[in-house]
């Protein structure tokens, strides 16, 4: 099956993937970003306690991402995947594979915080926001409802899309 037709990109927010709410531990950061990117709600913290994860995890009714072997040993621990790739991407697949990901909204969620990102309908709100070639030369922006990070389709998407084409071949 070409998984490649499956995951489309799109700048404008729109449904949010299936109802999986992801928590990653301090070992997936990079794991988390690109989850982000893709529009699904992964929280992660880099200096997160392992109590506190399972807190959230708990109380939120997150899936635990971890590479830590300790914590799933934990009783009543029942949702997690232990993460075995050492690569982001192959961690990518891994989680996509195992868990039958299908519908993605990337950047729909902010990389940075994980917030909601909506459309800026008048760029001239972020004149001041955004370097003088990005103003001129682009014309969709989104805004990260939590933490006001900016984004644009410049070549990071672009990268993004073909890095992730090639591993799914």
């Amino acid at each position: 099956m070409d998984r490649r037709k499956e995951i489309t990109f799109s700048l404008t927010p729109d449904t949010p993937p299936r109802d999986f709410r992801f928590i990653a531990d301090v070992m997936l950061g990079r794991l988390a970003r690109w989850m982000r990117f893709l529009g699904v709600d992964t929280l992660y913290y880099s200096d997160i306690s392992d109590s506190r994860l399972l807190r959230i995890a708990r109380e939120q009714d997150r899936f635990i991402l971890t590479r830590d072997t300790r914590l799933i040993k934990v009783k009543g621990i029942k949702d997690y995947l232990l993460i075995n790739a050492n690569d982001s991407f192959k961690q990518l697949l891994e989680v996509i594979d195992t868990l039958k990901l299908k519908k993605f909204n990337p950047l729909s969620r902010c990389v940075k915080c994980n917030g909601l990102l909506t459309r800026i309908l008048n760029k001239q709100e972020i004149n001041d926001s955004v370097p003088e070639f990005v103003f001129l030369n682009f014309s969709i922006f989104l805004k990260c409802g939590d933490c006001g990070k900016i984004y644009w389709e410049g070549t990071h998407p672009k990268k993004f899309r073909e890095k992730l084409h090639e591993v799914l071949r």
